[in-house]
C-alpha cells in the first residue's frame, strides 16, 4: 500500500451557509489513479477545487506530505504541484493552443517559432493531434479538451485532477486519454478521476470514492465495486434496473405527422436527408460523431440555415418552412435542447429564474418588450419545482450550478415556450444517474402528453430504452429505421457503421 500524498480531513465548505460539502474525509496515495463520482451537486467538484486552490475550505484541514496546506490560488497549488483540467473550459480563446501551454511558464525572452516548435513535439508524443499554432476559439470541445489536459500534463504536477474529461471526446480520442492516464501513473502522478460514466471510473480506477448530499458515502478498492454498488451508494437507492431496460416494454403508437424532412443538405454534414417526426412519439436518433444528427435538427429548428440551391425542404404539419433563425421556430412550436449547454444553453452569470424567463422572451418576441420581474420570478420557482432544480434559491447564478441542474435549467427554458416538437440533442451527456433518470421521465412524461419528442443519443442503451422508432444517421442522412421491439444494438451498430 503507497503512503498518502494529499489528505482532507473534517472538510466542509459552506455557500449562503448551507454546505456543498460537510465533514469529508478524503486520502489521495501516491501514484494511484482515484475515482470520484456522485450525482450532480453530491459535492466533487467543491471538494476537487479546493485541492485546486479555486475555493477555500469554510472548516477542516488540507495536508500533503504530513504538512498542513491551505492554497488560495490555482498558482499556489500548482506550485504545491496540483494541476486541475477543469469541467468548464478554463483557457484563453485569442490566444493560440501554443501560447496557452506555455502560459505563465514564459521566459523573459521568448521566440514564437520555438514555443510552437517545443507544443508541437510535446502534442505529438501524447498522441493528441491538435495544430499549435490555432487559435483556441477555433478549435471543437474535444480539441479544447485535449488541449486542457496537455497544459496540466505540461507543468510535471504531482497530483492532477480531471473533472469530466470525456465528455467531449470521441471513443479513439478516449482511448488516447486512457493510455496517457495509466503512463501518468506509471510516472508515479496521482490522479484524481471525476466522471459520470460510471464504466469509466471501473475501468481505469485503483479506488472509488462515492460522494452524496455532500458527504463522504464510501472509499474502497476498484475491485470490490461494480455498477450496481456505486449506483446504489450515489444515490441511496438501487436504480440498476431501472435506469436503462434492454428492450422498450411500451411502444406508443405514432400520431399526426407534425415535421417531415426532405433532401434536406447542408454540406459537408447533412447530405440528402429525409425522415419524419410524428406526434406522440419518442423518436431515437443514433449515429456515430459527424454523421450529420445535430446539424439537421439544427437547420430544421432554425439555429443553422440549409444549403440555399437544393438544400432540400422541410414540412411542418405538411406546410413548407424554412427558418433563417430559431425564433420563428419557436412561434411555431419547436424547441431545440442543445447539447452543448455551456456554450449554447444558458447564461451563465444571469439566475436561474432568469434565464427560464430568457426562453418565454424569445417566445414572445416584441409582445413582451420588457422584463417583468415578479412574472420572471413566479414563472422560474414554476419550472424550479417542476424539474427538481437543486439550488439553494432561484436567484443562484446558473453557472453555480452542477453539471445535472444546468441541464435542468436549458430544458426548462425550452420547455416554458409550451411547445410541440422538442429536440433533445444529448439529453443526458454529463448527468448523474439520478438526474438521467428525472429526465427520462420527463421525455416519457411529454410523449405521453402528444408531444412529439426526438432524442439524439450516442448511448445505444438510452437509444434502446427511450425510442419509440429508432432512426440510424450515417454520413450525413438516415440509412435505416427500426421499430423499438425489432431494434437490437447489434443491428443499430452495424447500419450506423456499413
Amino acid at each position: 500500500m503507497s503512503q498518502a500524498i494529499l489528505e482532507l480531513r473534517q472538510a466542509t465548505k459552506l455557500y449562503g451557509g448551507q454546505p456543498a460539502i460537510e465533514k469529508v474525509d478524503f486520502e489521495l496515495r501516491e501514484g494511484e489513479i482515484h475515482a470520484l463520482v456522485g450525482e450532480n451537486g453530491a459535492g466533487k467538484s467543491t471538494l476537487t477545487k479546493v485541492m485546486a486552490g479555486v475555493v477555500t475550505l469554510t472548516s477542516g484541514t488540507m495536508t500533503m506530505g504530513g504538512k498542513e496546506v491551505a492554497p488560495r490560488t490555482p498558482l499556489e497549488a500548482r506550485n504545491l504541484g496540483i494541476a486541475m483540467v477543469f469541467q468548464e473550459n478554463s483557457l484563453v480563446p485569442s490566444m493560440t493552443v501554443a501560447q496557452n501551454l506555455f502560459l505563465g511558464q514564459e521566459k523573459f525572452y521568448n521566440r514564437l517559432r520555438g514555443i510552437y516548435i517545443a507544443a508541437q513535439q510535446f502534442l505529438q508524443s501524447l498522441n493528441f493531434d491538435v495544430v499549435p499554432t490555432a487559435t483556441v476559439s477555433a478549435l471543437g470541445a474535444a480539441k479544447k479538451q485535449m488541449v486542457e489536459i496537455a497544459r496540466a500534463v505540461l507543468h510535471n504536477a504531482r497530483i492532477i485532477i480531471f473533472d469530466e474529461p470525456t465528455a467531449s471526446l470521441t471513443p479513439e480520442e478516449k482511448k488516447y486519454f486512457f493510455d496517457l492516464v495509466r503512463e501518468l501513473k506509471r510516472r508515479g502522478v496521482s490522479v484524481i478521476f471525476i466522471s459520470h460514466a460510471l464504466e469509466e471510473a471501473l475501468l481505469i480506477s485503483d479506488r472509488i470514492t462515492v460522494l452524496r448530499d455532500g458527504r463522504h458515502v464510501v472509499t474502497d478498492d476498484t475491485a470490490k465495486f461494480d455498477r450496481a454498488r456505486i449506483v446504489q451508494a450515489m444515490v441511496g437507492r438501487d436504480l440498476s434496473q431501472t435506469l436503462y431496460a434492454e428492450r422498450k416494454r411500451r411502444v406508443r403508437p405514432p400520431g399526426e405527422r407534425v415535421l417531415t424532412i426532405e433532401n434536406l443538405t447542408m454540406l459537408p454534414m447533412v447530405k440528402n436527408n429525409s425522415l419524419s417526426v410524428f406526434a406522440g412519439q419518442v423518436t431515437g436518433i443514433f449515429g456515430l460523431v459527424g454523421s450529420g444528427r445535430t446539424e439537421t435538427f439544427k437547420v430544421a429548428s432554425g439555429v443553422m440555415k440549409r444549403d440555399f440551391f437544393h438544400g432540400g425542404e422541410v414540412f411542418l404539419r405538411g406546410k413548407p418552412v424554412r427558418y433563417l433563425t430559431p425564433a420563428p421556430a419557436i412561434r411555431d412550436g419547436i424547441a431545440y435542447v442543445t447539447e452543448d449547454r455551456k456554450v449554447e444553453g444558458f447564461f451563465e452569470t444571469m439566475s436561474i429564474a432568469r434565464n427560464i424567463y430568457v426562453g418565454l422572451l424569445a417566445k414572445l418576441g416584441r409582445r413582451r418588450p420588457f422584463v417583468l420581474n415578479r412574472e420572471a420570478e413566479a414563472v422560474g420557482k414554476k419550472w424550479i419545482d417542476a424539474l427538481k432544480v437543486r439550488a439553494i434559491g432561484q436567484d443562484v447564478k446558473v453557472v453555480e450550478l452542477s453539471g445535472g441542474n444546468q441541464q435542468k435549467v436549458v430544458i426548462a427554458k425550452s420547455l416554458v415556450q409550451e411547445p410541440d416538437i422538442i429536440v433533445f440533442d444529448e439529453p443526458t451527456r454529463g448527468v448523474d444517474v439520478g438526474a438521467i433518470t428525472e429526465i427520462h421521465e420527463l421525455i416519457d412524461r411529454l410523449a405521453d402528453q402528444g408531444k412529439a419528442v426526438v432524442m439524439i443519443s450516442s448511448y445505444l442503451p438510452e437509444i434502446m430504452a427511450m425510442s419509440d422508432r429508432i432512426l440510424v444517421s450515417r454520413q450525413g442522412k438516415v440509412v435505416e429505421e427500426f421499430a423499438a421491439h425489432d431494434a437490437t444494438e447489434e443491428k443499430i451498430m452495424y447500419a450506423a457503421i456499413h
